[in-house]
């Protein structure tokens, strides 16, 4: 397509207005000083419906999202709230599970081997994680990674085509928000979306006092944590129980 790019460069070096539809190939006018005529038009023409294609295969637009559901191993693909594709995937393993929370797509490129073809990395604080094609197809429908969201080949590919940098990527299972893996005692060197949640209602009342969430438990959050218990009348410990969370405004229903 190189040489059809140097005729639009050309076209625009003359002044000539181009306009690109969805529903018919522009018409052009030419001036009686125009020198480009018979098979340099054909080759404009030719292009301009090649582009007319593309825009049609590749629509843009404009708050293209991605949800994914766990419990389903299903991808969402949504344009606001309206649903555009799905795709079945390959979660994590109970070991090593999926980030449930609300992402972002900070990078993207091609990828190989166990990876697959693409990659579209998050921007996950405590590892490494993204949404990427796998050269184990049998693996998809299970929860089968090390954390990561596997999908086939020609699925990342046609997914690939829709996402840009920025993206939100919500990742949920079931209806527990950041508890969806079950309710568990934090204690020190933990790290996920549970950390997370407390690190953000610790903040809010004002008791941890970083701009950076990262989903670990650490010396900050541990001192953050008894400065809290003090204040609340809760005994001083390491561990963040039921107790600590019901004081934080967490509140989890039968």
């Amino acid at each position: 397509m190189g040489r059809f790019f140097k005729i639009l460069l050309i076209l625009f070096h003359i002044g000539l207005f181009i306009s690109f539809g969805l529903q018919h190939v522009t018409k052009l006018t030419f001036s009686r000083n125009n020198i480009l005529e018979g098979e340099l038009l054909g080759e404009y023409v030719e292009y301009n419906q090649w582009e007319v294609k593309m825009i049609k295969d590749n629509p843009e637009y404009e708050n293209i999202k991605i949800l994914i559901d766990i419990s389903e191993n299903r991808l969402y693909l949504l344009d606001g709230n309206v649903l555009l594709k799905s795709y079945t995937v390959a979660t994590g393993k109970p070991e090593t599970p999926t980030p449930i929370g609300s992402w972002k797509v900070v990078n993207k490129n091609g990828m190989g081997g166990g990876f697959g073809t693409r990659w579209m990395g998050l921007n996950v604080p405590w590892g490494q994680f993204g949404i990427h094609g796998t050269n184990k197809p049998t693996s998809i429908g299970h929860n089968a990674s090390a954390g990561c969201i596997r999908m086939r080949n020609k699925d990342v590919e046609d997914l690939y085509k829709y996402v840009k940098h920025g993206t939100p990527v919500a990742i949920i299972r079931g209806y527990m928000g950041p508890f969806g893996y079950g309710i568990r005692t934090i204690k020190p060197g933990d790290f996920g979306s549970d950390v997370m949640e407390v690190q953000k209602r610790m903040r809010a009342l004002g008791y941890y006092d970083t701009d950076y969430l990262d989903g670990k438990y650490g010396p900050l959050m541990e001192m953050s944590l008894y400065a809290f218990q003090k204040d609340n009348g809760l005994p001083k410990s390491v561990f963040i129980d039921l107790k600590t969370y019901e004081a934080l405004g967490i509140i989890f229903m039968d």
